[in-house]
């Protein structure tokens, strides 16, 4: 935040949403910081659980995963250095039934609903189903007023911005927007739309007030 009125901004915007995603069925909490964030993560941590992580780059820029493995947590990460396809495949699938899973979002609408795309498939099936507990960490930069903005986001933002970050040769990576590619290294595949909380899920949303992740 760079002053007053952008604190007032994001404790306003990030207000609207946690109400709406408690009128969902969502627990919700806004948070001012990443670090009050991580701290209220780590409140979870106990020694020898599993938890899975869902790629974001808001969750690591925040070194959350750091903290539950310090805390003796077992931690699932198929973005670890060494692992080879079938070892990573393997981690991806024990995030289904990990005690905990934690993962970014591409976008928040106003109206509480969480909107993601995937490339696997993993995040997004995690986030509906499996684990004991899952939370979503986001920044009010993820904030849009409508289902219409969420996707204009995946596609104006979230989309070039991963491509370009994983050396993907795709066509959003040269025109900076979504082309609706048939590359098959298209990491734009899997589209979903948390309206209301999975029924049988033990959800957290922490909706926090600065920028952060695509």
């Amino acid at each position: 935040m760079n002053g007053p009125v952008d604190t007032w901004r994001a404790e306003t915007l990030g207000a609207a949403a946690v109400a709406a995603l408690i009128k969902n069925g969502f627990e919700a909490l806004y948070l001012s910081t990443g670090a009050d964030a991580k701290a209220a993560l780590l409140k979870l941590a106990r020694p020898g659980m599993t938890v899975g992580f869902g790629g974001s780059m808001t969750v690591k820029g925040l070194g959350i995963a750091e903290g539950f493995a310090a805390a003796g947590a077992r931690i699932l990460d198929h973005n670890a250095p060494g692992l080879g396809p079938e070892e990573k495949l393997e981690v991806l699938r024990s995030q289904l039934t990990c005690d905990l899973f934690i993962s970014g979002s591409n976008a928040l609408t106003l109206g509480g609903e969480i909107v993601n795309v995937d490339g696997n498939g993993n995040r997004v099936a995690a986030l509906t189903f499996g684990p004991r507990k899952t939370v979503v960490v986001l920044g009010v930069n993820k904030i849009v007023r409508t289902l219409d903005e969420a996707m204009a986001r995946l596609e104006e933002v979230a989309s070039p911005m991963n491509n370009k970050r994983l050396e993907r040769a795709n066509p959003c990576v040269q025109k900076g927007l979504c082309m609706d590619c048939h590359n098959e290294s298209r990491i734009c595949r899997v589209y979903q739309i948390l309206k209301r909380r999975p029924a049988l899920s033990d959800f957290t949303v922490l909706v926090v007030g600065e920028s952060l992740g695509f």
